[in-house]
C-alpha cells in the first residue's frame, strides 16, 4: 500500500528540503524562480474535473500517490540499459538523462556546428546564466498550467540546445529520459529549453521511458523560442511504465517566417497528460501539431493543444488521431485562436478515433475562435469503430480476422506516421506499433 497525505503538503514539504540542499549552489535568480513557482503552484493547487480544461480527466490517482524527488543510482549506468529504449540505426547527437539528470557518460554529443551549444540545463545555469535569465520560463505560462509551475519549482536540469543564426543542424538530435524508480515512488522535472537563431534549422526528439514497471511520475517542460525564418522539427514518444504518470508541456514561441512541426506518440503510462501550445508572432509563421496515441487496459491519455494565431498570413495544420483498446480513456482538446489582427490565416484542425472495443471511450472537442473576418479555417473530428465492409474484404481473401483488423489498424496511423521525417525513428514507431497491436497467430502480414 502507498501512503496517502495531503495534496499539495507532500509537494511543499520536498521543494523544502529540495532548496536547502541546493541553497549553496543554485544561484539567487534560480533560487527566486523556483520560489516564485512554487507560491503559484500552492495558489492554483491540483486542478479538478470541475475545471473545464480537466473536466474529462481527473488527477486523483496522482494525489494520493505521494513522490519523492528520485535519485540517481549509479549501479544502472550501464550502456546495455539504453538497449531496449534506444532507437535502432540512430545516427545523431544523444543525450541521456535518468531521473531527469544528465548522464554525460552514456551520452554521445559528437562534432557540433561552430557555436552552437548542447549541454545541459543545469551546466549553462552555472557558467551563461545570463542566457537562461533571458529565455527561461518565458513560454511557460505559470498562472493556468499547476504542473507546469510545479515543474518550474523543481528545476533542476534538462537539455539545453542553442543553434546560432544561419546554422544548419545536419544530424538529429535525441534527448533520452529515463526513469529508474527505487521502492518508493519517484518523481522528476526535467525541463528543456530549445533556441533557434534566425535561419538555423534543427530536427529534435524527445523520448521518455522506464527501466522498470515501478510507480512513478515524469513531469517535463520543453520551451522552445525560433527567431526569424528558424525551421525546428520536432518528435516526442513517450513509453512510459503503465504504472506511471506522464504530464507534460510543450510551448513555443515563433517569430516571422518560422517554421515550427511536432509529431506527439504516446504509448505508455497509466494516466498522461500533453499539453502543447504555440504561438504564431511574426507574419508568415507555421506551425503543424500531429500526434499519435496508441493505448488499452486502463490506460487514460488526455492532449491538450492550442494555436494562438497572433499575426496575418500564417498557416496551421493539426492532425490527431488515437487508437483505444478494452477499456482505455482519450480526451482531445484543441483550440486554435485567430487573433483581430490575424488576417489571411489558413488553418486546418482533424481529431479522428478508432475504438476497438465497446468498453473504450473517446471525447473530442476542436475548436475554433475566429476574431478576424479574412481568415480560412476548417476543423473536424470523429469516433468510430473499423469498417465491417474492409474487414469483410480482407477476410475474404485469406486473412485472420485479427490479422485484417490490425492491418487496418496500422493504416489508420500510416498518416501520421508518416508526417515523420527522421527515417530511423519512423522506423521505430511503425515496429512499436505492430507490437502493440493483435495479431492472428495463425495467418502473418
Amino acid at each position: 500500500m502507498i501512503d496517502v497525505k495531503d495534496e499539495k503538503d507532500v509537494y511543499l514539504a520536498s521543494f523544502e528540503q529540495f532548496e536547502r540542499e541546493r541553497a549553496a549552489t543554485s544561484p539567487a535568480w534560480l533560487q527566486r524562480l523556483r520560489k516564485s513557482a512554487m507560491d503559484q503552484f500552492a495558489q492554483l493547487g491540483f486542478p479538478t474535473t470541475r475545471d473545464e480544461e480537466w473536466r474529462f480527466t481527473s488527477v486523483t490517482p496522482l494525489t494520493r500517490v505521494s513522490f519523492q524527488i528520485a535519485g540517481r543510482e549509479p549501479t544502472i549506468l550501464q550502456t546495455s540499459l539504453l538497449d531496449p529504449l534506444a532507437i535502432r540505426n540512430w545516427k545523431g547527437h544523444l543525450m541521456v538523462f535518468l531521473n531527469g539528470r544528465f548522464c554525460r557518460e552514456l551520452s554521445l554529443l559528437g562534432t557540433l556546428p561552430s557555436g552552437m551549444q548542447l549541454r545541459s540545463l543545469a551546466a549553462v545555469a552555472q557558467s551563461e546564466p545570463e542566457i537562461l535569465v533571458s529565455y527561461l520560463a518565458h513560454c511557460a505560462s505559470l498562472d493556468k498550467h499547476p504542473f507546469a509551475a510545479l515543474n518550474t519549482a523543481f528545476i533542476e536540469d534538462g537539455a539545453f540546445v542553442f543553434i546560432p543564426k544561419d546554422t544548419v543542424v545536419e544530424l538529429p538530435i535525441h534527448f533520452l529520459f529515463i526513469s529508474a524508480p527505487g521502492a518508493n515512488p519517484t518523481m522528476s522535472h526535467p525541463r528543456n529549453l530549445i533556441i533557434a537563431g534566425a535561419n538555423s534549422q534543427a530536427s529534435i526528439v524527445e523520448s521518455y521511458a522506464g527501466l522498470n514497471e515501478g510507480v512513478y511520475f515524469t513531469n517535463t517542460v520543453t520551451e522552445a523560442i525560433l527567431e526569424d525564418n528558424a525551421i525546428i522539427d520536432h518528435c516526442k514518444l513517450q513509453r512510459e511504465s503503465l504504472h506511471a504518470f506522464h504530464f507534460s508541456n510543450l510551448q513555443v514561441r515563433q517569430s516571422r517566417s518560422s517554421n515550427f512541426s511536432t509529431c506527439s506518440i504516446t504509448l505508455g503510462g497509466g494516466l498522461v497528460r500533453n499539453d502543447v501550445n504555440t504561438v504564431l508572432m511574426g507574419e508568415g509563421a507555421e506551425a503543424t501539431l500531429n500526434g499519435l496515441y496508441v493505448v488499452s487496459g486502463q490506460q487514460h491519455v488526455d492532449n491538450h493543444t492550442q494555436i494562438d494565431h497572433a499575426k496575418p498570413h500564417c498557416t496551421s495544420r493539426e492532425l490527431y488521431k488515437g487508437i483505444l483498446d478494452q477499456k482505455a480513456r482519450g480526451v482531445f482538446n484543441g483550440r486554435i485562436i485567430v487573433r483581430p489582427d490575424a488576417q489571411k490565416t489558413d488553418s486546418k484542425q482533424t481529431n479522428k478515433n478508432l475504438l476497438l472495443s465497446e468498453e473504450a471511450l473517446a471525447n473530442t472537442n476542436p475548436q475554433l475562435e475566429i476574431y478576424a473576418d479574412d481568415v480560412k479555417c476548417t476543423h473536424g473530428a470523429t469516433i468510430g469503430q473499423l469498417s465491417a465492409d474492409a474487414l469483410f474484404y480482407l477476410r475474404a481473401r485469406g486473412l485472420g480476422l485479427e490479422t485484417a483488423r490490425k492491418l487496418l489498424t496500422q493504416a489508420f496511423a500510416s498518416e501520421v506516421l508518416r508526417g515523420i521525417k527522421i527515417e530511423p525513428l519512423r522506423q521505430e514507431m511503425e515496429t512499436l506499433l505492430h507490437s502493440r497491436l493483435p495479431v492472428d497467430k495463425k495467418v502473418s502480414l
